[in-house]
């Protein structure tokens, strides 16, 4: 779950080398000799570990496996994968517990693979790269990248999100307008993959030209997770050095006192200062704000952000482009922080609490009038009310845009913002209701269109609706790169033994 939830929820309730420029302390690489690792430990059902194993994210799902196997390295996962093919059972894996929908937790699955146990982060100087293992939280990577060498992933920010999944659907936060996805930084990835003959076995593909694995190395630049193997470590180049300090601000503009015209002019803004500050290398890269257009319920609609570096001016022309013939006066609060105090924060709900529901859109330049009007009512209808019902505007595009859409498998290189929209509630009785008012509202967003975003989705907000859509599914998450996906996927998984309600179908 990445930052839209936890604050909506909360409300509701210069790039170089590694290698080159950061060597690493005598101290800080991966020590010759390590202690053993954690696991493999098999916790099954009776096990008092168990319910809290199968019940990590969206309450809406809790799995019923027979086994989860914590597993500590390698070649742990690799006999995990190697149990399960012989066994015949469905296998999920789990890193942080952040899934929006049941791709662990399915009925169907019979042993996850939690990563609890693979939490490293070093140097690695054979391959000139930082590595990190596949079942650390966002939040330790940061803490150790920047305490040992002062870089960072500009990934998103909530710090339980675990880097496995994260990294693999392209891992997009607020430092990326300035830096990129995290997928860019990408160098290697080793993954445990199954052949046509069952047999499991570690791979490390790498971007180099000339390596016959970089087509699985690609495909884990965006085409998400549980697909292709279980990736157990990611090695990343280039990484960026973050500002020393950010400015951090929350706008609030109350719904009272706030008409349809000032509603329109809000989102319109918004849109129409992304679409013109979002070209790579911009100044305005340095700023990163979400709106959260929210319902009547919930008080008003709120902006949060942070500017790189602090600059308040930067800020302040953000927040008049944004009021500009609004009708009603902000609460405005402004704090500049140390980024690692800024970038860990204090919020401790993640959303994992709540049933939720969630879909995205990638939008080229503002919301149209229309667009703006379906918001407005869904926002404001009376037969309907939630816990959490928002659609947050989200700005996007700068050095994200730099990078060809064939490059990697991310392919939304054009998209100026990125929007979030979230139906969350606690009493599993109103299912039904919550699930039916965000399909609506999502369906009214794009009725000229289909009922997709014409420049996609983004696959680390999953959404198991655009699987029964008129629009083939891969191509709304993974636009023209969707056919090469295919052909990874039959290559390097062609059992299907990582599958699940979104996963990249084989070819054919």
């Amino acid at each position: 779950m990445g930052q839209h939830t936890r604050r909506a929820l909360i409300r509701a309730g210069a790039v170089a080398s590694a290698a080159a420029l950061y060597p690493a302390p005598a101290s800080a690489a991966a020590p010759a000799s390590c202690p053993p690792p954690l696991g493999p430990v098999s916790v099954r059902p009776g096990d008092p570990r168990y319910a809290d194993l199968v019940r990590r994210g969206n309450r809406r799902f809790v799995g019923t496996p027979d086994e989860v196997r914590v597993v500590g390295s390698t070649g742990q996962v690799v006999e995990a994968v190697r149990d399960a093919v012989r066994q015949g059972w469905r296998l999920a894996v789990r890193g942080g517990g952040h899934c929006f929908e049941g791709f662990v937790d399915d009925p169907a699955v019979r042993l996850v693979i939690d990563l609890s146990g693979l939490t490293g982060v070093y140097r690695d100087p054979a391959r000139s790269a930082f590595a990190v293992e596949a079942g650390a939280t966002l939040g330790e990577v940061y803490r150790r990248l920047y305490l040992g060498w002062g870089v960072t992933l500009p990934g998103g920010s909530c710090p339980g999100v675990g880097i496995g999944g994260h990294a693999a659907g392209g891992g997009y936060g607020r430092l990326s307008r300035l830096h990129g996805l995290v997928a860019d930084h990408l160098y290697a990835v080793e993954v445990v993959v199954v052949d046509q003959a069952g047999t499991a076995r570690a791979v490390v593909a790498t971007r180099e030209p000339g390596d016959p694995h970089r087509d699985l190395w690609w495909a884990h630049t965006g085409g998400g997770g549980g697909t292709f193997g279980v990736v157990t470590r990611y090695w990343f180049r280039s990484l960026p050095r973050p500002p020393a300090r950010v400015l951090t601000f929350t706008v609030t503009w109350p719904w009272e006192g706030l008409d349809e015209p000032g509603f329109h002019r809000l989102a319109a803004n918004f849109g129409a200062w992304c679409a013109r500050h979002s070209t790579p290398g911009a100044p305005e890269n340095r700023l990163y704000s979400e709106l959260i257009l929210s319902r009547r319920t919930l008080g008003g609609h709120t902006l949060v952000g942070q500017v790189a570096g602090g600059d308040e001016r930067l800020f302040d022309a953000h927040l008049a482009a944004l009021g500009a013939g609004v009708g009603v006066t902000p609460s405005v609060t402004r704090e500049t922080l140390p980024w690692l105090a800024a970038t860990l924060g204090s919020e401790s709900d993640d959303g994992k609490g709540w049933r939720l529901k969630v879909k995205s859109g990638f939008q080229r330049g503002p919301l149209t009038g229309r667009q703006i009007a379906a918001a407005y009512h869904h926002l404001t209808r009376t037969d309907y009310d939630a816990p959490a019902g928002s659609l947050s505007l989200n700005t996007y595009g700068g050095a994200v845009n730099a990078v060809p859409p064939t490059a990697t498998a991310s392919a939304q290189r054009d998209a100026t913002m990125l929007l979030f929209y979230l139906a969350g509630w606690t009493d599993p009785a109103e299912d039904d209701r919550h699930l039916a008012w965000i399909r609506e509202f999502y369906a009214g967003m794009y009725a000229e269109e289909g009922g997709v975003p014409p420049a996609g989705a983004y696959i680390n907000y999953p959404d198991v609706d655009l699987a029964g859509g008129s629009t083939p599914w891969p191509d709304v998450y993974f636009g023209p790169n969707a056919a090469r996906l295919r052909r990874v996927k039959a290559r390097w998984d062609p059992r299907n033994v990582f599958h699940h309600a979104l996963s990249v179908p084989s070819e054919g």
